[in-house]
Formats: C-alpha cells, structure tokens, sequence
C-alpha cells in the first residue's frame, strides 16, 4: 500500500539510531545488504521494537516469551486497507480521528493493530482476547505509553465457544472488525509449520521447534483451523450486523475463500470485497462483508 511505511527495505541506520540495542542483532548477509537473522526471535523482537519507536512513536514494548512477535509490515498493510475501505462508503475520503472505532478480535500480547491504526489514523480501538496474559500484556503497553492513553480498551473473552457475543456491547457501534484468525487446526501441524519455516531460513533446528515470531496456542490454532474460526465469526456477525459498518478476516488459505463466500451469501450479506495483499514472499487476502 502506498501509505504503507514498510513497502521499501528496512533502513537499519534509522532504526539503530532509533534504538542502539539492535545493533547488536544487525549483520552483512549473504548478499552483501544489512539484515537480522529472521529465525533468532529476540533479532525479532528487537526489530519490531525498533520499528514501533520509529515509525510509530512507541517507546516502551515488549511481549512475554513465547508470545506472537508479529511481522509489522503485513499488519500495517491491514490497516491502511481499512482505511480503504472505509473511505468506500465516504466518497474516497479517508476516515480518521477518534470518532471511528475498530474492534481487534484477539488483540493478542502485541497489541498492534490498536498501535498501528491509532498512530495512523487516529482511531479508537477495542481489543479483545480469550487470554488473560495477553490481555494484561496488551494493557501493559498501553499504560507504558502515553501516546496510546484513552484509545484502546480491552475486554476479556471468556467463552471459547464465542467471538462477537460478550464483547460487541449493546451500545458499541465499530466501522470495523479486524482478526487475524488462528491458522492451524491442531498443536501438532502448527510445530510442523514452524520447523518448515526455519528450514527455509536457512537454519539449523537440531530437532528442536523454534517459533521465530512465538506464539501461544490460542494465537496459533484452533480446532478445525482458520476455516471453523471464521464460520463461527460469520455466524455471529448476523446477530451484530446493525452495529458494525464492516466485518473483515485475513484469510490465509486460498482454498477456503470459496467456502467463506458461499457462507457469507447464505448469510445473506450485502456486500463482500476481497482485497489481495502481498507483502515479502507471503500472499494473504482480506474479506470484508457487510450488511449494512
């Protein structure tokens, strides 16, 4: 995206200057340019800290071990399409300020679609999570940074039967829902994919499961994976349906754009838009429906 502060290579000078403790992580890689070892995960919490002081004005963030370090480009991108999309039904306009609300359906310990989206845009977000650690993870970064003080609220989920029910209020209005849904269907396959993923890092795993970027189970799968999350939230949409502009997902998987399409007109949804996204080597999709 054109807004996106990530479409270029990353500038290790600006971030070490940002933050001098990376410097200890940056190296020559094999192609002569300044980089992280990607498959260490404090080069990449590192970095993620040096980007969030320096694009967005974070001074103080951390995770607990093992928590999903996410990848802040792709999360930008997420964001900025929102906006897009808001701006849809505004003429073209971007919407911005406190008076847009988006709800961050697991906000995770990371807190950073509310970061991104607030120091971007301006907009109010709430947060919520299944995790007790990630809330108060998340509550932590707020409090540690004043910038984020009054624009981010979170709510516990305390049903792992619900996603919508129990957090959207009976006062609550949001232009947006965001989620970034568990992936996996099971513990077992998301060790597998994290072990593919060091290998083609180039790195030695020893047998050993390394998550580069963490993650806890509930942020990495659920039964019957990314598909079975997102039916549920598609069901729970139609009880909400007047007090959200726009619901949206990442959809990982290619193959199961078609059976969440199918859904969404049983839904009888108004509108749906696919948004195709690319950033590095990962393709992903945004879908968006509304009933409004």
């Amino acid at each position: 995206h054109s807004r996106n502060k990530h479409r270029f290579s990353y500038d290790f000078t600006a971030l070490c200057a940002a933050l001098p403790l990376l410097k200890n992580f940056v190296a020559k890689n094999r192609f002569g340019y300044e980089s992280i070892d990607f498959a260490n995960p404090d080069a990449v919490k590192m970095l993620n800290r040096a980007l969030l002081k320096y694009h967005y004005g974070i001074d103080n963030w951390d995770i607990p071990v093992n928590y999903l370090c996410p990848p802040i480009p792709s999360r930008a991108e997420y964001i900025h399409q929102v906006a897009d999309m808001l701006g849809v039904k505004n003429d073209g306009k971007i919407l911005d300020g406190k008076k847009i609300h988006v709800l961050d359906v697991g906000i995770g310990a990371n807190c950073i679609y509310p970061i991104i989206g607030h120091q971007e845009y301006g907009w109010q977000f709430t947060g919520s999570d299944i995790d007790p650690s990630a809330i108060a993870s998340a509550e932590k970064i707020i409090k540690d940074n004043p910038v984020l003080d009054g624009a981010i609220e979170c709510r516990l989920q305390t049903s792992a039967y619900h996603i919508f029910k129990n957090i959207i209020l009976p006062d609550d209005y949001f232009h947006c829902t965001v989620c970034n849904p568990p992936f996996h269907a099971s513990s077992a396959k998301a060790k597998t994919a994290a072990q593919s993923k060091v290998r083609n890092l180039n790195t030695d795993i020893s047998g050993k499961t390394i998550l580069n970027f963490g993650g806890q189970n509930t942020e990495l799968w659920c039964r019957g994976g990314e598909i079975a999350f997102i039916f549920i939230m598609i069901s729970e949409s139609e009880q909400f349906k007047s007090q959200v502009l726009w619901f949206s997902t990442l959809v990982s998987k290619i193959k199961n754009v078609e059976k969440i399409y199918r859904r969404l007109i049983k839904a009888k949804v108004t509108e749906i838009k696919t948004i195709d996204i690319e950033v590095g080597n990962k393709k992903s999709r945004i879908i968006f429906w509304t009933y409004q």
